[in-house]
């Protein structure tokens, strides 16, 4: 019998349990550091694969859309525990960070997925250390959960310098994040002068800012993200294909079929048979 056990500590530390595979789209609003317990993860990164194994560890840069495929192993059940880092913490530790401390030449790099040796001492001790909250169902306190986040960013900053670069690269007040904003309006027809516009931006501003969360170019994000989500509603059956089409901000049906095709291997007609 199918066992799923999600057990959610404030946002913070996540465990996912479950005894068969299964598959999810996921977007990453935090920096996020998963580690691999027991069973088999696969990570699809803009067409690039990576596969954790029990041990295993990863951190998943925030704003970036992967495809989770996640396995449990014969009488392994599939078992992982992420923590994510939010802003206001990120913002409050390099806050009281010795300005000597923080490389001068750290670069941001493209790559949104970043594999970390299982084996080291400082992340089997970060994770063994909170098993016992989740085999409790104990929450742990606020003040704890704080100590596990720096204990965490210590894991990443001592992996690679570039990295404080990616972590404390914060959003200025006065711009509306580009990915929130996407995601929630790629079903209009906007240009990229307004999407610009509406974010904060200048075009060559907003283009260089995309460029630091993602490898492919706006319209191309659009595109597959208008895609990701009619294949959602193509599962579903509950609508026609024409309908969906228009709804997800195709504006042309043979051009939607041709770029859904070419996404998923089939036909959108084809799709929930």
């Amino acid at each position: 019998m199918e066992k799923l056990k999600v057990f959610d500590c404030s946002n913070v530390f996540i465990t996912s349990y479950f005894t068969d595979d299964r598959g999810c789209a996921h977007e990453n609003s935090e920096h996020t550091l998963v580690y691999l317990c027991s069973g088999k993860l696969e990570i699809n990164d803009n067409g690039n694969k990576t596969v954790l194994q029990a041990g295993g560890c990863a951190f998943m840069r925030r704003d970036n859309r992967m495809w989770l495929q996640k396995y449990a192993l014969e009488d392994k059940p599939y078992f992982s525990v992420a923590l994510r880092f939010s802003r206001s913490f990120l913002r409050e530790f390099y806050n009281k960070l010795d300005r000597n401390d923080i490389p001068g030449n750290a670069r941001r790099g493209k790559s949104s997925l970043y594999v970390i040796s299982g084996d080291r001492p400082d992340v089997r001790s970060l994770f063994e250390s909170v098993l016992p909250y989740f085999d409790s169902g104990v929450k742990p306190t606020e003040d704890v959960l704080k100590l596990k986040m720096t204990e965490g960013l210590y894991v990443l900053l001592n992996t690679d310098k570039n990295l404080f670069a990616s972590l404390f690269d914060f959003v200025e007040p006065w711009k509306i994040d580009i990915l929130d904003f996407l995601n929630e309006n790629y079903m209009y027809d906007l240009s990229m002068d307004e999407i610009a516009s509406y974010t904060g931006r200048s075009l060559a501003t907003f283009k260089r800012d995309f460029a630091k969360v993602s490898d492919i170019s706006p319209r191309k994000w659009l595109i597959r993200r208008r895609l990701e989500a009619a294949h959602q509603l193509i599962m579903q059956g509950k609508r026609r294909v024409t309908d969906i089409c228009y709804a997800v901000g195709f504006r042309n049906l043979s051009h939607f079929s041709r770029a859904y095709k070419e996404m998923y291997g089939f036909s959108p007609v084809n799709s929930n048979n």
